[in-house]
């Protein structure tokens, strides 16, 4: 999915939005899309992995883990001063769900022929971002429940449960037929459009602060922006894949995880989409500069 087609997307769903004045149909969308579809989507490319990929990752697999960490603690820590607690864990999953696919491959392509080193940053990230995005909701969502409270809820969201399904038959050597896997990937792909038309019709405005624009912004784009570009000593297609992927915006994905926990997440789809335009304009201009 490209740019233009992302965004025709998101406008359908907008436009929906001031068509339909029922929240319901929306429900539905958000439900198949990420109760199911993405469920389906998570599994079949998780699964169809095996050690020896995971292992070949090399560089860019060190680089997923120091980004998250970078900016969950960056969050975490800052996030310690905020009173409102159900912004810090918005802030948090923000900070550490970037939008590696749907607008991550479509701006890697504009510096890249060969998207492999990205496609594989965002399989990584995905692998480990959609656990602990999930585990934070679900602990500040229930007002601080306990670990084994929070885990339970954590594993109600189909995807988180289809992810660490798909990582143990992958731990165990446990290879499911490929054209199953294809089937399910197929299916699973349309979560990808609906998510993108649940994300049109969610927008609003009204609760956009910049105050919170720019608290994401530090920890989701500026801080791994210039973390990567001063330690990343690499090939030019592992330089740009890093880059690019590590400096997108929050992931709709995010937003839905905040939708489905009910964290602050009007407030997170005007950063979102703002932040979104944003990045687009600053990598156009990065590609028209070199």
């Amino acid at each position: 999915m490209n740019i233009p087609e992302m965004l025709s997307l998101i406008i359908v769903g907008f436009l929906l939005k001031r068509m339909i004045k029922s929240r319901k149909p929306f429900s539905v969308i958000r439900f198949l899309a990420s109760d199911v579809l993405l469920a389906f989507y998570v599994f079949s490319n998780v699964a169809s992995k095996d050690l020896e990929y995971l292992m070949e990752i090399k560089v860019v697999f060190m680089y997923v883990f120091l980004i998250i960490g970078v900016s969950l603690v960056g969050s975490y820590l800052y996030g310690l001063r905020l009173e409102d607690k159900k912004w810090r864990a918005a802030l948090m999953i923000l900070s550490i769900y970037p939008n590696t696919v749907a607008l991550g491959f479509p701006i890697a392509s504009l510096f890249l022929e060969d998207l492999t080193p990205a496609i594989i940053y965002a399989s990584t990230n995905t692998l480990i971002v959609l656990p602990i995005s999930s585990f934070i909701a679900a602990h500040y969502s229930s007002g601080g429940a306990s670990l084994k409270e929070t885990v339970k809820r954590a594993l109600r969201f189909p995807p988180v449960t289809a992810n660490l399904l798909a990582l143990v038959l992958v731990i165990g050597r446990i290879n499911l037929p490929s054209h199953f896997l294809d089937i399910l990937h197929k299916i699973g792909w349309w979560s990808i459009p609906l998510i993108l038309v649940y994300f049109g019709s969610t927008i609003n405005l009204r609760k956009f602060e910049i105050r919170k624009l720019l608290e994401v912004a530090a920890f989701r784009i500026v801080l791994p922006f210039v973390f990567v570009f001063l330690t990343l000593n690499a090939p030019k297609e592992i330089f740009w894949a890093v880059l690019v992927e590590a400096s997108m915006p929050p992931a709709i994905v995010a937003n839905v995880i905040l939708a489905q926990y009910k964290l602050k997440e009007e407030e997170s789809i005007g950063v979102t989409i703002v932040l979104t335009l944003l990045v687009i304009l600053l990598f156009v201009i990065l590609r028209v500069l070199l």
